[in-house]
C-alpha cells in the first residue's frame, strides 16, 4: 500500500524490542501526505461531523488539515498543563505508570458530532482517554481515525469493546 510503504520503522526505539512506526517520513513526502489526507477526506466528507478533535501531537497535524478540508472546527486534546483555560482531564494507563490528557471544558458542546484523529492506535489508552473526554463534554463520537493500527497491541479491540467505531489506513500486524 502506498501509505504503508512511506512509513519508516525504527528498531529498538524508544527501547529495545520496540519496532517504532515513524510517520514523519510519510508526512514529509508531498505525495504521501496527500494520499493520507485525501483518504481521510474521502471517508469523512459526507459524514455528519461538527468538529475534528486531534490528539497531542501528531493528531494536530492531521486533524488541523482535515478540519480545514471538511470546513469544520478543530479542537486539540493536549498533555496536562498545556491548555490555558478551564479543562476537563482524563488519566490513562501507560506501560509503566499513568499520564493525563486535557481538553478545554468549552471545546465541545452537548450533542456535537465528533471525529477524533491521531497518527497511531497501539494499546488504545490515549485514544480511549480522548474519547472519554469528548463524552464527558456531551459530544457524540462518530469515529476515531488513525493512519496506523498495531492490532497485536489490542487498542482497536479495546475501542470496539468500549462501543466506538474506528478506522485506520494501514496496519502493521505481526511485524
Amino acid at each position: 500500500m502506498p501509505i504503508k510503504s512511506r512509513i519508516r520503522t525504527v528498531a529498538d526505539w524508544p527501547k529495545k524490542g520496540v519496532m517504532f512506526r515513524d510517520i514523519t517520513t510519510l508526512l514529509k513526502d508531498p505525495i504521501g501526505l496527500k494520499l493520507c489526507l485525501d483518504n481521510f477526506l474521502e471517508r469523512y466528507q459526507n459524514k455528519d461531523i461538527d468538529v475534528v478533535v486531534g490528539i497531542d501531537s501528531r493528531g494536530f497535524i492531521l486533524g488541523g488539515a482535515l478540519a480545514y478540508e471538511l470546513n469544520k472546527g478543530f479542537v486539540p486534546v493536549r498533555k496536562k498543563g498545556k491548555l490555558p483555560a478551564e479543562v476537563e482531564s482524563e488519566e490513562y494507563a501507560l506501560e509503566y505508570g499513568t499520564d493525563v490528557i486535557e481538553i478545554h471544558k468549552d471545546a465541545i458542546t452537548l450533542g456535537q458530532k465528533v471525529l477524533i484523529i491521531d497518527d497511531l492506535i497501539a494499546t488504545g489508552g490515549t485514544a480511549l482517554a480522548a474519547a472519554n473526554l469528548v463524552k464527558k463534554l456531551g459530544g457524540e463520537i462518530i469515529e476515531l481515525a488513525f493512519i496506523v493500527d498495531l492490532p497485536d497491541l489490542g487498542g482497536g479491540k479495546k475501542l470496539k469493546e468500549a462501543g466506538f467505531n474506528y478506522y485506520s489506513q494501514t496496519a502493521f500486524a505481526g511485524e
